[in-house]
């Protein structure tokens, strides 16, 4: 067999495949035995057919025609492997010559035109300049991360004062339709300003007290009627706020491994710190990634931008949501994302060739862990989950991804914002480990919608209404 490439555009090509008789005859071979299992013919036992007889039943060209259409994909993926292309899209196939249905020789001729991922030429991206800001951690920095602290271990208390923020209320919600009520919940518990459940809650709840009760108007989250505008009824029926336990050795003993308030402050310190390096470090790879794109041209196939737009919106999550989001803003939106997570793709996966970078078996396995956690599986049943749905070369290319910009990053001249150099080797040796990115960032996976308009919280778990409203 004989495969040539002829390139249509930078993102597109055309394979001319030739595929002599002598090639193609153990296909014909395969389509006489299969025709032989759908002819009857008295005298012979199904599958026993002669092949003189078949062609007197349904002709020699229908034999050729089914060894064609059955040995076509193998010389399809035959002449992939041997031109070296990376298909992206369904091939476009075009047969132009067949071999005569009488002869015994000859060949078959057939063309495919298919998008394939673009050749790009990488430049030297060592000593890529990026400006970070500077990692100063202040005393309200550790203020901050002591009150969290506190907060875990407050207790709620009922208080006789209007709802503000912060405050934990407990309410019943109902909304109603055309005047027709079509959902309701009692029980719930909502801290106001969480923002999880219906746009303008925390705006209604605010300033209102115990058995106060408000309307408002919002889109409906959840359910049938997801989208739709509905009229909302909700009833406060009482209003706690959050007790923190004074800042002393004793809660420094009760919430540390540590005697006093100062020794917690001390380590609180350090963590303070520690995080604005981590920051540091997520600021410099995504101007770093910036600064690559920016360098190197990288032609996206039509193909790619309309698939997406196509799994998008028309998913059946987008229809379960009935919410009506097919806008222009929308559409430019999703092409946006899709386009650069694409040109990210291609980037990434030339540096990783270019650093010979290889995926360990461990490297994979400490990335399912991490991202089940992200899913609420448990890693055994996330991995299972990805074997099963063949998503493990994808996940490995997501590794593999990650490896090669943490490659140019460690290559990178990183200053912050007073001209100070950042040592971010500590950052790079942690693999980007305590950045827990979701799913969609561009850098990770193939292609994938980054689609943060339309996603919705996650309730608390306490809430069983909030998953409607």
């Amino acid at each position: 067999m004989k495969s040539a490439v002829e390139n249509l555009t930078p993102t597109r090509v055309k394979l001319n495949v030739e595929v002599p008789f002598e090639e193609l005859k153990p296909s014909i071979d395969e389509a006489y035995k299969t025709i032989a299992t759908q002819v009857q013919v008295p005298g012979f036992r199904k599958g026993k057919v002669p092949n003189q007889l078949i062609d007197q039943r349904v002709g020699r060209g229908y034999v050729l025609e089914t060894a064609i259409n059955e040995g076509l994909n193998n010389w399809y993926q035959s002449a992939v492997q041997e031109t070296g292309i990376h298909p992206l899209s369904r091939p476009e196939v075009e047969i132009t010559e067949v071999p005569d249905p009488a002869a015994t020789d000859g060949e078959l001729k057939f063309h495919v035109e298919v998008d394939v991922r673009p050749e790009i030429e990488l430049p030297d991206y060592s000593g890529i300049e990026v400006e970070v800001e500077a990692a100063e951690t202040s005393d309200e920095d550790v203020d901050k991360a002591l009150d969290e602290l506190r907060g875990r271990f407050g207790t709620l208390k009922p208080v006789d004062r209007p709802a503000a923020d912060g405050d934990f209320l407990t309410i019943d919600i109902s909304a109603k339709i055309d005047g027709e009520e079509v959902d309701s919940a009692a029980g719930l518990s909502y801290q106001v300003g969480a923002g999880t459940m219906l746009e303008g809650l925390d705006e209604a709840v605010t300033g209102l007290s115990a058995d106060e009760e408000t309307i408002f108007n919002a889109p409906l989250n959840g359910g049938p009627h997801a989208g739709e505008a509905a009229q909302v009824t909700v009833v406060v029926k009482s209003v706690k706020e959050r007790e923190l336990p004074e800042a002393d050795d004793d809660f420094a003993q009760l919430a540390s491994e540590f005697d006093t308030l100062s020794e917690l402050r001390e380590d609180l310190t350090k963590q303070a710190a520690q995080t604005k390096t981590v920051d540091q470090g997520v600021e410099a790879r995504d101007k770093v990634l910036d600064k690559l794109v920016e360098l190197i041209e990288v032609p996206v196939p039509d193909s790619i931008i309309e698939e997406q737009l196509e799994q998008h919106f028309n998913s059946e999550t987008a229809h379960a949501s009935g919410e009506d989001h097919d806008t222009e803003e929308h559409r430019a939106e999703v092409k946006a994302n899709t386009h650069r997570a694409f040109q990210n793709e291609v980037i990434l996966d030339a540096v990783a060739e270019k650093e010979e970078i290889a995926v360990s078996q461990n490297e994979l396995i400490e990335y399912i862990v991490s991202s089940a956690g992200q899913y609420g599986m448990e890693p055994n049943q996330f991995a299972q989950m990805l074997d099963s749905s063949g998503q493990v070369p994808m996940i490995v290319s997501e590794v593999r991804r990650r490896k090669a910009l943490a490659a140019v990053l460690a290559q990178a001249k990183v200053t912050d914002t007073k001209g100070a150099p950042v040592d971010l080797s500590d950052f790079v040796r942690a693999g980007d480990a305590e950045d827990t990115e979701s799913v969609d960032e561009p850098i990770e996976g193939d292609v994938v919608e980054a689609d943060e308009a339309t996603a919705t919280e996650t309730p608390a778990a306490d809430d069983p209404g909030a998953a409607r409203f």
